[in-house]
């Protein structure tokens, strides 16, 4: 497959800026991957497509405040601090993505909060996320990632808004969010309501949870027209001994599995047992998953629409089908069905 092969003009006005006014009642398109038939629905429909004993897997990671406000030392230029992932919690050391970035050399001093109160060293600038900042912090750990975290905030994409905003508190996190450390939100898992898990729970569907702590991966640009040849960024990733057992359980007994989100798709994908089962598993995935793939584990999947030429929509149409997922798209365009994070949703079964 190529590149240019996941173009499509994206109107502005269709990319979501706010979540819907309740969780479940955005739009949820239903596509059947097998026959190519799609359906309208509401999202607390979903519902209605699962049986008995099926198994939703969600991401249960938590969205940290990545987002820091400061200035460079002596001119006092206004920079921008994006937190993507801890190096070493003794040094301080984070790896970060800095804007404006071309004024930023190793040794440069930024400062951050009121009276200059926090202050990080450029030590790297070669990283392919950007730059290495060590933070010069006399406290205790806990003390330092809560003084971080007082100045951050969270990490709303600027594509859909300059600055997060008081909802985003609430309605940037799923409703099961837990393990903080994502700079990014799991956002098909957002849709999901406190009434629709009760529902979930009384129809004795099943639910299990794994963790894929989301950094830049899914949103770096693809440079290359080959998409063998593109490299995805690491993630951390984390599934307990109770969810690998819960999914293969699921398999062995013809129950369908419905992962919620690309995270939940690459994490189900990165290490599969010649017998199709899942295992307990601590580590990191950079696994890329685009047309044409097999997939062992999931049976169906939950997911927003998203951006022309993301990696994200390279997952979705490996799952759907190519031809499927295109045209739902163009349909999804022509019906005006929101897209990105706050967007509508679609189920592929």
């Amino acid at each position: 497959m190529k590149l240019s092969q996941f173009g499509f003009e994206l109107p502005t006005e269709l990319i979501a800026k706010y979540p819907s006014e309740y969780r479940d009642e955005c739009r949820l398109m239903v596509l059947h991957k097998d026959t190519g038939e799609i359906e309208h629905k509401i999202f607390k429909d979903i519902i209605n497509y699962v049986k008995p004993h099926d198994l939703f897997v969600f991401n249960d990671a938590k969205v940290f405040p990545a987002r820091l406000k400061g200035n460079k030392e002596k001119t006092g230029a206004e920079i921008e601090v994006f937190l993507l992932r801890e190096l070493n919690s003794e040094q301080r050391l984070w790896d970060v993505l800095v804007d404006p970035a071309r004024k930023i050399r190793i040794g440069n001093k930024l400062y951050f909060g009121e009276n200059d109160s926090l202050v990080a060293e450029v030590i790297d600038n070669t990283t392919s996320r950007g730059r290495t900042l060590r933070f010069l912090f006399d406290g205790s750990y806990e003390e330092f990632r809560q003084t971080l975290y007082q100045m951050g905030s969270l990490p709303v994409p600027k594509w859909i808004r300059p600055e997060a905003e008081e909802i985003d508190k609430e309605r940037f996190q799923t409703i099961f969010a837990k393990n903080e450390g994502a700079v990014a939100t799991p956002a098909a898992g957002l849709h999901f309501s406190k009434i629709l898990f009760k529902k979930m729970e009384v129809n004795d569907v099943g639910t299990a949870f794994l963790t894929v702590y989301m950094g830049n991966a899914h949103f770096h640009n693809v440079d290359v027209e080959d998409l063998s040849k593109h490299k995805m960024d690491s993630e951390q990733m984390e599934i307990s001994e109770e969810t690998a057992a819960k999914v293969n359980n699921a398999k062995r007994n013809g129950n369908k599995v419905i992962a919620v989100g690309v995270t939940v798709v690459r994490a189900l994908e990165t290490y599969v047992t010649t017998t199709n089962e899942i295992r307990a598993f601590d580590g990191w995935t950079n696994k890329f998953i685009f047309p044409p793939y097999k997939f062992s584990i999931p049976d169906a999947m939950v997911t927003n629409f998203h951006l022309p030429h993301s990696t994200m929509l390279m997952n979705v149409a490996a799952f759907g089908g190519y031809e499927n997922v295109m045209r739902a798209y163009k349909e999804a365009l022509e019906q005006g069905y929101q897209f990105g994070t706050y967007g509508d949703a679609m189920l592929i079964i």
